[in-house]
């Protein structure tokens, strides 16, 4: 029996057959079982922001397992304390500003959707089409595509769905029945399409206006995916309630919610909960990823600044876009056998949609090994034609 025979029958088939069985990682480097070596530009999208094996990472997970790996949340620890308050002195959030510590995006959005509720019960929620949150029935219910929401229809709330950008769909659809009004401050599965600062200013304004929270999700672009801790602080707003996960734990299940001032006391004891939310061995982890990437973030916006410009020169390509390290490159024929070529080349990218590649890779990464995945980009584009359809 192969390995992938072994997946199918043993394993829900709901991520389809396995690209690779990947055993070893080390830097931004990963090995399959035959000792082939790939160049991980997707990071486990956008979740190993330290690369593999990091020795940090692997030092304090080390240690908080030697001493204390999980309690229950009739307790805390050391570690939650200290990564609650790094949390917030990193979002500056204002005085009474508090942290929820969840297990991952998904989770920490339905936080946020609790929030929203207890905020102004019975309320309807506002999502940006194209807007992906998650696939838990809540999450999905703030989900756009619809080949992800059809097949669980009815989904939980009353969510309205308007065009990002568009003022005055936002500014219509923001009545005082609203609880929430959930943003990406960069669509990542729509394929990396920034917010325009201007908007969410906008739309910072709107929602103070008609009492409405405006929670930010920044499950792919936060923890300084972007040159900055948080994408959103680029256009200057400070939301109600911000979502995280991915990069936090460089690898580590966690997630976070971030309650700036009032939403922070939205919740109280018995409406919600979480068996493994914030437990020792996370928080630990978490604590060294902040403390290894955040020297980085200097590097992050230089070499996605530089790498971007470079891409945009290979023939074939019709537009980048993004900020830091996380890119979607733009090509003219479709993505996913381009994406296939360069991973039988070495090189691990995500087809994110059907004429686009996402890279976001580790903060680790180098210019000699971007130019490398530039110059073998180029090839793939020279040995794949374009069609009329792309």
């Amino acid at each position: 029996m192969t390995w992938q025979d072994d997946y199918t029958a043993r394993l829900f088939g709901i991520f389809g057959v396995p690209l690779r069985l990947l055993v070893r990682g080390e830097g931004p480097w990963v090995w399959d079982e035959s000792g082939n070596r790939y160049l991980d530009l997707l990071g486990g999208i956008a979740v190993n922001v330290l690369g593999h094996a990091h020795p940090d990472v692997v030092a304090a997970l080390g240690r908080q397992a030697a001493t204390l790996g999980h309690v229950s949340n009739f307790f805390t620890s050391p570690p939650q304390l200290e990564l609650a308050r790094r949390l917030l002195e990193l979002s500056d959030a204002p005085p009474g500003s508090k942290v929820l510590l969840v297990n991952s995006g998904s989770e920490a959005n339905e936080s946020a959707i609790k929030l929203a509720l207890r905020h102004r019960p019975r309320g309807r929620i506002v999502a940006l089409e194209s807007a992906f949150h998650g696939r838990t029935l809540g999450a999905l219910s703030l989900t756009w595509k619809p080949a992800y929401r059809e097949p669980f229809e009815p989904l939980p709330g009353r969510v309205t769905f308007v065009p990002p950008g568009d003022l005055n769909a936002l500014d219509a659809a923001l009545d005082g029945e609203v609880a929430a009004l959930f943003v990406e401050a960069i669509q990542g599965e729509a394929g990396v399409r920034p917010l325009d600062a201007a908007y969410l200013r906008a739309a910072r304004t709107l929602t103070h206006e008609r009492g409405a929270l405006l929670v930010v999700d920044e499950v792919q672009t936060g923890a300084g995916r972007t040159g900055e801790w948080f994408a959103h602080t680029a256009a200057r707003i400070v939301p109600d309630v911000v979502t995280m996960a991915k990069g936090l734990g460089g690898g580590f299940p966690i997630g976070a919610v971030i309650g700036y001032g009032p939403a922070a006391d939205l919740l109280g004891p018995g409406q919600h909960g979480t068996t493994f939310g914030g437990n020792p061995l996370a928080a630990a982890t978490a604590l060294a990823v902040v403390d290894a990437a955040l020297p980085l973030l200097g590097h992050v916006g230089e070499l996605g600044a530089w790498w971007r410009g470079e891409l945009e020169r290979v023939p074939g390509v019709v537009e980048v876009r993004g900020r830091g390290l996380l890119i979607a490159v733009e090509i003219d024929r479709p993505s996913a056998p381009v994406q296939r070529a360069l991973l039988d080349a070495g090189y691990i990218t995500n087809n994110v949609t059907p004429t686009a590649i996402r890279l976001a890779p580790p903060y680790i990464l180098d210019r000699e090994q971007a130019a490398a995945f530039t110059s073998a980009l180029a090839a793939v584009l020279g040995q794949i034609e374009p069609t009329a359809t792309a």
